[in-house]
């Protein structure tokens, strides 16, 4: 199934599509004209053919391969890569466009279990790939230029070495994926098919979360009521899916011998467990100067003696309640990346103008957002659920700037395009930076300002504070898995045990807000992918730094560390502009900007 990284702002479309303009339709016809294409067809010929020529040309004949040989394995592996690719990125897109169609989701399925059947013989590659020594593969690299650019994919797949089973078994793990997946397409469907009645009136879940950022209190609290009582009449559900997604990788994780839960995605973001755990650290010793101290204001800004949970993402009784059009939002979010540099905005442009942005909220069509890159000779695809709010906005620059690094990354080739999760959120942290910035400098007076400033600090918040606590549920879930089966309650209670930490004392939680860790994708779809957000934030404001501090030359600079995808890693990336994420001072860098924020919003007070 193609990953989809869904926004870190969970509560920024609504249900309908009024005022807002002529909202753009993908156009899929650049990867396939229909589910009955002739070249679909052709794609699906060839691609199982290819898989068994070379299973035939190279299995158990790896160790014996030149330089010149082996590179020509690599490229032939980079070429089935690129087609099945192509094939599951239609497939998807189509599927998330209207998850609720039997024929869509059955497409899908279909191309899974074809795709997954022809690749079967390609299990071996990996596996004998890390039997090989290192001198050997040293003296490849070593001989052949071209055969060395792809030495970090080589590195990444041999850092599973240690954790790798025997071929069988390997090959009866991939075809058991499907199975896995099939939980994925239930909690999709299951959460597309949810239906909400709010003042008499039916929304979907991107309604109804809409809701919750409305200027009147009362309709915030409907709101969060009635997606307290549909996520409990379908608790069960979201509970068996989850104990069984957690239960299926415990059972993989100990076979493959990895120490944590968390393993596996580090492994996958080629990131060390202990960068990650200084993250961590960081951003929960900094929750009282950041959440704490925020919500505290914001309290006193809605006039309440206690917070509840639907005031979180409210907004502030000075904000006025505008519907921002299309027109006006891609004028903003282009305006803001032509100003850093027009090639950013020149890159941007045929997303707008050739189909590669699906806008509009339709019944069926999956939640959130998110930007896939489907393969390197095509071009990626943004999806939005865009109803016209400032959050809405701010998520057109987010995934335009995933779709900027993807176009810029392509150059890389399939093997080596693809950026780790911890990278792949800074492009897009970037461009809502940027964005939010030229907002800023352009607000008419202090007012303006301060919601622009309010507005911006409760979605760091979000994207640092909210997902290192959805991190920590998830790390606590998974460990408590191992222990057995997990009733509805005791996932409730992992929850809640992490939500007054991280929220802080400002807030009172409604009866019902224990079952809110139901509707989160991210725990189903990308086990721990969450603390990427937090990782990209970190980074984006420490990069925005030193933008500020030392503009000359930074956009050259940045260029190439988009340009770069997945071939070097952090450390490598990062050193160009003085900076190391392996240094716990670095995230104490980032956080201080949020803080700053703060700050700058409690002189206002005064």
């Amino acid at each position: 199934m193609i990953p989809l990284p869904f926004p870190v702002s969970d509560a920024n479309a609504s249900q309908g599509g009024k005022g807002l303009g002529d909202l753009p339709e993908w156009d899929l016809t650049d990867l396939y004209t229909a589910p009955d294409a002739p070249e679909l067809k052709r794609d699906l010929d060839w691609l199982e053919q290819a898989c068994l020529s070379f299973a035939e040309d190279y299995e158990g004949k790896l160790g014996e391969l030149d330089a010149e040989g082996f590179l020509n394995c690599v490229k032939r592996n980079e070429r089935i890569q690129s087609v099945s690719g192509r094939i599951m990125s239609y497939a998807g897109l189509r599927y998330y466009q209207l998850t609720t169609d039997g024929q869509r989701a059955k497409f899908m399925s279909d191309m899974q279990d074809r795709l997954t059947n022809f690749t079967t013989p390609l299990v071996f590659f990996t596996l004998e790939l890390n039997r090989l020594p290192d001198d050997f593969l040293d003296g490849l690299f070593g001989a052949n230029a071209d055969l060395a650019r792809y030495k970090p994919v080589f590195d990444r797949i041999r850092a599973m070495k240690p954790y790798q089973l025997s071929d069988e078994l390997e090959k009866f793990l991939h075809d058991l994926g499907v199975v896995g997946d099939a939980w994925e397409k239930l909690f999709d469907e299951t959460i597309a098919g949810l239906t909400f009645m709010v003042d008499g009136e039916e929304l979907n879940i991107e309604g109804t979360l809409n809701l919750l950022t409305e200027q009147d209190r009362s309709q915030r609290e409907a709101a969060a009521r009635e997606l307290a009582a549909v996520f409990s009449e379908n608790i069960r559900t979201f509970a068996r899916v989850h104990n069984t997604q957690a239960k299926e990788k415990e059972v993989i994780d100990r076979w493959r011998g990895m120490p944590t839960a968390q393993t596996g995605r580090h492994l996958s973001n080629h990131v060390e467990p202990e960068v990650v755990e200084a993250l961590r650290n960081a951003v929960v010793a900094a929750y009282p100067k950041l959440s704490h101290r925020y919500y505290e204001l914001k309290r006193k800004w809605l006039g309440l003696d206690r917070m509840q949970v639907w005031d979180r993402n409210a907004p502030l009784p000075s904000e006025e309640t505008r519907t921002i059009g299309w027109t006006e939002a891609r004028e903003t979010v282009m305006n803001a990346y032509d100003a850093f540099d027009p090639r950013m905005a020149e890159i941007a442009k045929p997303f707008f103008d050739k189909g590669w942005i699906d806008a509009g909220v339709k019944p069926g069509k999956a939640p959130g957002a998110f930007a896939h890159p489907t393969v390197t000779d095509v071009h990626p695809y943004v999806m939005l659920n865009y109803l016209g709010k400032p959050r809405d906005v701010m998520t057109l620059a987010h995934e335009l700037g995933h779709g900027v690094h993807q176009v810029l990354a392509a150059g890389q080739g399939e093997m080596l395009s693809s950026t780790p999760l911890t990278l792949a959120e800074t492009a897009s942290v970037f461009g809502e930076m940027l964005t939010f910035r030229r907002l800023l400098d352009n607000a008419a007076d202090d007012k303006e300002r301060k919601t622009l400033l309010a507005g911006k600090v409760e979605d760091m918040i979000n994207t640092v504070v909210r997902q290192i606590a959805f991190y920590d549920f998830e790390c606590k879930l998974h460990e408590a898995r191992r222990g057995g089966e997990l009733t509805p309650d005791d996932i409730n209670a992992l929850w809640m045990s992490v939500q007054a930490e991280s929220l802080g004392p400002a807030f009172d939680f409604m009866e019902g807000y224990e079952t809110f860790w139901a509707y989160i994708p991210h725990f189903i779809h990308s086990p721990f992918y969450v603390y990427a957000y937090a990782f990209g934030d970190g980074l984006v404001n420490a990069l925005y730094a030193v933008y500020r501090d030392q503009p000359e030359g930074f956009q050259e600079k940045y260029f190439d560390m988009l340009k770069a995808g997945g071939s070097k890693h952090h450390k490598e990336l990062l050193a160009p502009f003085g900076l190391d994420a392996s240094d716990p001072a670095f995230w104490d860098k980032g956080l201080s900007m949020i803080s700053g924020m703060i700050d700058e919003l409690e002189a206002m007070e005064d």
